[in-house]
């Protein structure tokens, strides 16, 4: 029991497990055997005894040298070996067994690459292989063993070993003659260094013997690969011969031919090739597994040629392989061929030929990306613009059915965005910026890595621009559009670069710096665009998200979003109402970004002079006005609880107050009032804009034309021109203009006044009209006399009127 255990420990790879079960099984058997010793000599059934315990301890002892092997304790497997070796006298039976235990030892050692255990176990199975011959494993076997054995020593150390290899590979033949062990030796005499007559010598044992066609081209392979072409060739040359009737003889030319050509034997190649070619045509075709293999060799050796720019010779071998092709055949290895002679005929300028051979490339394989290219090329070696867009078109429409096929290669996905990149690279060489565009702009769609994508579209920019300042005006928006185009998708796939682990931090801050600088000098560059230019500025802030937010970057972004929104208002004063409410809306949310920005930025440093404050009030105030935004007193409020707030900032405010859809007079009013009182307060009072502010005043609290005035509202304009004239009555530099429209309105508003009665009012405003006439230059003497005579009429009148009125009661 425990013998069969421990052996079932042995057969699942745990021999350390059965080492215990084996020794109780040993020493159970050799204290029964000390027993049996002791009895009769003469009963018969102690004989049979005897026997059978000899039996078990011959297992247990080459159990205990598999576990031993197993666990690499060599001179443990060796001691029991021998035991089980020294009791074969009794046991002939086992020699067999014993025999092949050691050949398993030495092949699991051989695996292991303990060569010198390996040898010593094939030996002793050799050595026991031969100890009783009626029960030997059989020359085959000790064939088999001998020829590991020679393999052994050839790995160990051939050098060293040599003779011993060749006397167990010599002795393998003897015992049983094998191509193995044929191959063997001449690949042991071979590394040897034997002579050509040696090896000539070990070649001729097996000649007259049967051996496939495989062996004897392998035999020739291994000549001609270690050097030996007189015996290599000959020994080619004498198979054929054996065998004449086998549809594979066009193995033994492709290998004549493929060692030729690593001979630089060419000539003698060429030979040999048009020999088949011969052959192909006259009943002799090689099987369609060799003939492939033909094209092969055909097609390389003109690749060779080609890379070494022998485009000539590199047509003479492809013309081989065409020859191999029946007229109107359609196989998409010819169209294969065709694009390739093509290419060696564009090499030497003979471009009608290449022609040729791309129209039978189509008509073999129309739908095919690589004979697009080769359209391509001719294309533009011709200059022809219109047929080479319309090539990259194709091709760019092949690679996009390329990349949907999940079932391909990852080569073939390449396959697209490589031939486009080749293409771009072409046109670009040949200077054509047209074709380079349109073969970029596909190779940008397909590019998966994004180190290339973003060298394509950097490219595709500086092309577009360029083009751009070559053009027409009429022609400009489109290039306008593919150059937002190609930086929208710039943003979009640096949003998704954080997946691409080769795409580092780094690359992806580098790649947005150049983007949003590009983007924003392209907003600059096309302000004459306002539209464009806007969309611009967006994209560089967007692109600037993906950069450090330092102070360069911020300030950048809060430009970005002011234009924008500056943009936006302006475009606004000139579209429809519904448009203009997008576009306000849209401005509105600029700003409110802009100042989130803005915030972060003033704490960066010291912007008192900066305008950005302003800029945003303004903005949001005319976005507001006209989005008729009921927030916008919430926002005033702040506005007029600000000291600091400029003259120049409370006039804006007061034009944009009535500034069409809005209309806030009261707000205008308070504004203007605002920056009167401003302007009250400087040390000089600029005439000039004191008097503009308060023209903008009396004409929204005086209108024109009205014809019923209320007395507060006189009341209020009877002290804006008592303003006006107590500055003019102390400077020279208020505009003569302005002294002129002021007296204007005055003397109007008297002479309505006179004309509905009102005398005393009549008087007031016709009297601050003479008033401000006397203030009047050279424009004085056109109205002097003309006012004068009305003024007196007035007068006059207004005294004849107040002797009528009733005298007040005392």
């Amino acid at each position: 029991m425990s013998m069969k255990t421990g052996k079932g420990w042995i057969d699942i790879g745990k021999a350390d497990l059965a080492d215990g079960f084996l020794e109780i099984a040993m020493s159970s058997i050799e204290k029964l055997y000390a027993k049996l010793l002791k009895g009769s000599d003469g009963e018969a059934d102690i004989h049979v005894h005897k026997a059978d315990v000899e039996k078990n301890l011959f297992k247990v002892l080459s159990y205990q040298a598999e576990s031993a092997v197993a666990q690499g304790d060599f001179q443990k497997a060796v001691m029991c070996v021998q035991r089980c070796k020294d009791m074969l006298m009794k046991l002939p039976k086992e020699t067999c067994y014993l025999s092949i235990l050691c050949y398993n030892f030495g092949v699991e050692t051989y695996e292991w690459k303990r060569y010198e255990q390996s040898s010593f176990w094939l030996s002793q199975s050799y050595d026991i292989g031969k100890m009783d011959m009626k029960y030997s494993v059989g020359k085959e076997m000790q064939a088999k063993v001998l020829r590991l054995l020679a393999t052994a020593y050839f790995e160990w150390d051939c050098n060293l070993y040599l003779d011993k290899a060749l006397k167990a590979v010599s002795l393998a033949n003897q015992e049983n003659l094998h191509p193995a062990g044929v191959f063997l030796k001449v690949k042991i005499l071979l590394k040897s260094g034997a002579s050509d007559e040696d090896i000539n010598s070990a070649v001729a044992e097996f000649l007259h013997h049967e051996m496939s066609l495989d062996f004897c081209l392998n035999t020739a392979k291994l000549l001609l690969e270690h050097g030996r072409e007189s015996v290599g060739f000959d020994f080619l040359k004498s198979v054929p011969e054996r065998f004449e009737s086998s549809p594979d003889l066009g193995k033994i030319a492709l290998l004549h031919i493929e060692f030729l050509l690593q001979n630089k034997r060419e000539l003698l190649a060429k030979q040999k090739v048009e020999e088949i070619i011969i052959g192909h045509y006259t009943g002799k075709q090689l099987l369609p597994e060799a003939l492939n293999r033909l094209h092969i060799i055909l097609w390389d050796r003109a690749a060779k040629h080609y890379e070494a720019k022998s485009y000539s010779e590199a047509l003479h071998w492809y013309n081989y392989s065409v020859s191999f092709y029946t007229p109107g055949q359609i196989d998409q290895n010819l169209a294969k061929l065709q694009r390739n002679m093509a290419s060696c005929y564009l090499h030497l300028k003979q471009v009608d030929k290449a022609k040729e051979a791309v129209k039978e490339a189509e008509r073999c394989d129309p739908n095919s990306i690589f004979t697009k290219f080769c359209v391509y090329k001719i294309a533009v070696m011709e200059k022809d613009t219109d047929k080479a867009v319309e090539a990259v078109i194709e091709m760019g429409k092949l690679a996009e059915k390329l990349s949907q096929h999940e079932d391909r290669l990852r080569v073939d996905e390449n396959t697209g965005t490589n031939l486009l990149s080749l293409a771009a690279q072409i046109a670009l060489e040949n200077e054509q910026q047209v074709v380079a565009i349109k073969a970029l702009e596909y190779l940008s769609e397909h590019l998966q890595d994004c180190r290339q994508l973003f060298a394509a579209l950097k490219c595709l920019v500086r092309l577009m621009l360029s083009k751009f300042m070559a053009e027409n005006e009429d022609k400009r928006d489109e290039d306008i559009n593919s150059m937002l185009t190609y930086l929208t998708l710039a943003h979009k796939r640096l949003a998704e670069s954080f997946t691409e682990e080769k795409f580092t931090g780094d690359m992806r801050i580098l790649e947005a710096h150049w983007f949003r600088k590009v983007a924003w000098n392209l907003a600059v560059q096309f302000r004459g665009y306002p539209e464009k230019m806007r969309d611009f500025f967006l994209l560089s802030f967007k692109l600037s998200q993906f950069c450090p937010s330092d102070k360069a970057v911020l300030i950048a972004q809060k430009t970005c979003l002011l234009m924008a929104a500056a943009v936006d208002l302006e475009m606004g004063r000139q579209v429809t109402p519904s448009e203009q409410t997008e576009l306000l809306t849209q401005a509105l949310q600029h700003l409110q970004a802009c100042k989130e920005i803005w915030k972060v930025l003033k704490l960066t440093g010291d912007f008192a002079k900066d305008p950005t404050d302003t800029l945003l009030l303004l903005y949001e105030f005319e976005a507001r006005s006209k989005l008729n935004d009921p927030t916008l007193h919430n926002l005033m409020e702040s506005v007029w609880e600000q000291p600091q707030t400029e003259v120049k900032t409370l006039e804006i405010i007061a034009s944009l107050a009535m500034e069409s859809p809005a209309r806030y007079p009261v707000l205008c009013k308070k504004a203007l009032k605002s920056a009167l009182n401003l302007h009250r307060k400087q040390p000089v009072i600029d005439a000039v804009k004191f008097s503009k502010c308060l023209h903008s005043l009396i004409n929204l609290s005086l209108p024109t034309g009205l014809t019923d005035l209320d007395a507060c509202v006189l009341q209020e304009v009877w002290h804006y021109f008592e303003d006006a004239l107590s500055v003019v009555s102390s400077t020279d530099a208020y505009p003569e203009m302005e002294i002129l429209w002021l007296m204007t309105r005055a003397w109007n508003t008297g002479i309505f006044q006179y004309t509905v009665g009102k005398y005393k009012e009549a008087e007031q405003w016709c009297g601050l009209g003479m008033r401000l006439l006397n203030h009047l230059g050279s424009l004085k003497k056109s109205y002097e006399g003309h006012m004068i005579g009305l003024y007196s009429e007035v007068l006059d009148k207004l005294d004849r009127a107040k002797r009528f009125l009733p005298n007040e009661e005392e």
